[in-house]
Order: structure tokens, then C-alpha cells, then sequence
């Protein structure tokens, strides 16, 4: 008889993870209040990355924080009647941004990264959206060549792990890129990747696959989960009692409250990110583009161009401040100053972000059957499909193929 196996969360993490548990015999049950793949899953910018391996903090990074906060237009937002909570955070933050700490979290960063694109190919493979994933390179642009320096220490990270990095002049960017703006007169090409076309397009195709495999989904809202008298778990929704044999939290910027009445003390952030997609902006863009200035994606979808980014600090429960989301027609028409802006659409989704850039997985300490799968930051759409196969090995009780310590709960404590 199968065993089975509850997730919490149906964005991307909770569908990889599903699947991965389909595959070796558990039957499923996946929960959210919102349809699969409609929260932060759906609005990320889309890069499909083998070599994210350099964490949101890093020596100094303080420096340019002030500045951020202060520009309308800056990367970072924060709201000021946020800041008692915020500053606890942000002080893990710039702790774990201390040269000695990095390494450890760049190797664990790129530990769940690297076979990203491989393993988003193999579980589209047969759905019929294969399409949705295709082959790109990371440009990271500069209008001051001066401020490349690959001797940089973001930069020595990935070189010491084998990023296939490229420098590129004005000319050969102009031929990369023709929509570019003439003002970038230097990239650094990240080679050996791939964008999704339609990242929440990828979450569906992939969760309807999980449906043809036996999962079942359950549209509620989880208010909140207790140990039951059998080793089991017992989640209390809006619609019900759910026992659960086996439970994965996967929830997201929400997993810290649900895990909280259990003792846990997590310093999970829901960092709020934003986009806009110009639905018929006039230009091409071949590959995903960084502005290393202004801190943000550009990428071309399904839906057109879509540019996302910026970090703003509110709480999980403040409504959306769509000027944050507005800005980006300013910086995309320094970015491609022939797009058309017209009619763009909005968005906004929590990231889970804890302070090392790294998520939470497997057995949850201390506890019978419970298990984490989530505070991915701003890499969850990367780091989804091996964090499925991970947490998929931790719940049968195999040990995965890369080490476990640097993403257990208890390292906050």
C-alpha cells in the first residue's frame, strides 16, 4: 500500500516536489488557497540559471543600502513603519554576508542550481510545453566598462566554481542585443543557460503533469497545523480537518507561520517583488538581461517583455504599492529606448527570503513526519526542480546527493 505524502503550497517547489514523490510510489495530496503556480512562481523574471552562486548579501553591501532605500526608483524599498521588525532581519542579513561565511553558502547555492536546466527539460519532457524553456545566455550589462572587474569578489565566486563567464565590448553587445541601448558599453555573458518563456506557464504544465500522475489538489486556505495521535499531521483549513501521514511545508513567504506555534523562530522575510510586462513593446530581447545598475531583469515572454526585480520590505499582510511596479517604465526606456510602454500590466509576490539566501529542506527537527521545502529568496524558480528530488529523497528516507547541513531548519538557533 502507498504511503502518502501532504504539501503545502502548490507554486513551483510544492509541484517539482510532488512529482518527485509521484515518481518513486507516494500518493499526494497538494494544498493552497490559490490555483498551482499563481503566486511568486508566476511573476519571477525567469531566468533558468546553473550558476546562481552568489547570495543577496556580500561584504559591504551596507554601503549601498541608504541610497537604495532614499531613490523612488532605487532596487530596495522599505516602509518606514516596518522597521522595528525589519532591523532583526536585516542584521542576520549583513551577518551572513561576511567573507568567511560565503563560500559554504555560494557551494550550497549552487549545489540545488546546478542541474536546473537538464531537469526542467526532463519533466517538461512530454507535456507539450516544452517549448516554454529554451536556451539563453545571462547578460549582465554596464554602461561604465570600468566597473568591470571579474577580480571582484562576486564575480571570483563564480569563477572558483566554474561559471562560464565572457566579456563583451560595446560592438559585440550591439550584435548580442539590438535593442540595447547604446549608453552599455560592457557585459559580462553567463553562458550554459536558459529563460522560461512563461514561468507561471511552466508551473501549470507541469502541475497538470503531477494530476496525470495521481496528484490531487486541494484549493483551501491552511490556518494552521497539529501533531496527531498517530505520528501523523492534522491541518485545519477553511474548508475542514486533512490528516496527513506525511506533511511537506512548501508555503512560501507563509511557511514561518504555520511552523511558528510549533516552536519554530524563523527569520523568514517576505521580500516583496514586483514586474511589469509590456504586452507589445516593439523590440526583442535575445537573452535575460541584468542591468547591474539599476538591479533588475528584462526578459521576453509569451506575454511580451517582462522586467522584474526590486525588494521592498512591508510584511507579508500590506497591499501592494504599484509605483513600485511603475518605475520600470522609466528603466526600461533607459534599458531599450524604443519600447513601447504602453498598457503595462502589474504585479506583485512575496519572496521568501531568508537572511544566507538559502532555503529550508528536509526533515523538520524534532518532529514525526514533517518535513521543509521553502525560503528559496529569489531563486525559487531555479532551485525548484532539485529541491523536488531532494526533499523527495529526505521523505522516503534516502540520503540526497548533496549536503544537507548548510539548508536545516535549526540553523537560525
Amino acid at each position: 500500500m502507498s504511503e502518502h505524502v501532504t504539501i503545502i503550497g502548490a507554486g513551483i517547489v510544492g509541484i517539482c516536489t510532488a512529482i518527485s514523490l509521484l515518481e518513486k510510489g507516494f500518493e499526494v495530496v497538494l494544498i493552497d488557497r490559490d490555483g498551482p503556480a499563481e503566486g511568486a512562481s508566476h511573476g519571477n523574471a525567469g531566468v533558468v540559471s546553473p550558476w546562481t552562486c552568489v547570495p543577496q548579501s556580500t561584504p559591504g553591501i551596507w554601503r549601498g543600502i541608504p541610497k537604495w532605500v532614499l531613490n523612488p526608483d532605487g532596487p530596495v524599498a522599505l516602509r518606514w513603519g516596518y522597521i522595528p521588525k525589519f532591523i532583526p532581519w536585516a542584521l542576520k542579513f549583513l551577518a551572513a554576508g561576511k567573507e568567511d561565511r560565503l563560500p559554504e553558502i555560494a557551494d550550497a547555492m549552487l549545489a540545488l542550481n546546478r542541474p536546473n536546466v537538464d531537469l526542467y527539460r526532463q519533466l517538461l519532457n512530454g507535456t507539450g510545453q516544452e517549448h516554454l524553456i529554451v536556451d539563453s545566455m545571462y547578460v549582465h550589462v554596464f554602461r561604465n566598462p570600468a566597473a568591470v572587474d571579474l577580480k571582484k569578489l562576486v564575480w571570483r565566486l563564480r569563477e572558483e566554481r566554474g561559471v562560464p563567464l565572457q566579456l563583451a565590448g560595446p560592438d559585440e553587445l550591439a550584435d548580442i542585443e539590438p535593442a540595447l541601448s547604446d549608453n552599455f558599453k560592457a557585459a559580462v555573458l553567463l553562458n550554459g543557460q536558459a529563460r522560461a518563456r512563461d514561468p507561471g506557464g511552466v508551473g501549470k504544465a507541469l502541475a497538470h503533469k503531477a494530476e496525470q500522475m495521481g496528484a490531487n489538489f486541494n484549493r483551501c486556505s491552511v490556518n494552521h497545523i497539529q501533531p496527531g495521535t498517530d505520528g501523523g499531521w492534522i491541518i485545519h483549513t477553511d474548508n475542514g480537518e486533512i490528516n496527513a501521514e506525511k506533511l511537506v511545508i512548501a508555503a512560501g513567504a507563509w511557511s514561518a507561520r504555520l511552523l511558528a506555534p510549533l516552536g519554530f523562530k524563523l527569520p523568514l522575510e517576505a521580500e516583496r517583488g514586483y514586474h511589469l510586462v509590456f504586452k507589445n513593446p516593439g523590440v526583442v530581447v535575445n537573452n535575460s538581461i541584468m542591468d547591474s545598475d539599476a538591479k533588475f531583469v528584462a526578459s521576453s515572454m509569451n506575454a511580451g517583455v517582462r522586467c522584474a526585480g526590486t525588494a521592498e520590505f512591508a510584511g507579508l499582510d500590506a497591499p501592494p504599492d504599484y509605483r513600485r511596479a511603475r518605475t520600470f517604465i522609466r528603466l526600461a526606456k533607459n534599458l531599450f529606448p524604443k519600447i513601447n510602454t504602453d498598457e503595462p500590466i502589474e504585479w506583485m509576490g512575496s519572496r521568501p527570503s531568508f537572511p544566507d539566501s538559502l532555503p529550508c529542506l528536509g526533515k523538520v527537527s524534532g518532529e514525526e513526519n514533517l518535513f521543509c521545502a521553502f525560503g528559496h529568496s529569489h531563486y525559487g524558480f531555479g532551485m525548484a526542480p532539485n529541491t523536488g528530488r531532494v526533499v523527495a529523497e529526505v521523505v522516503s528516507g534516502s540520503s540526497p546527493n548533496i549536503k544537507m547541513a548548510p539548508y536545516k531548519i535549526d540553523r537560525f538557533t
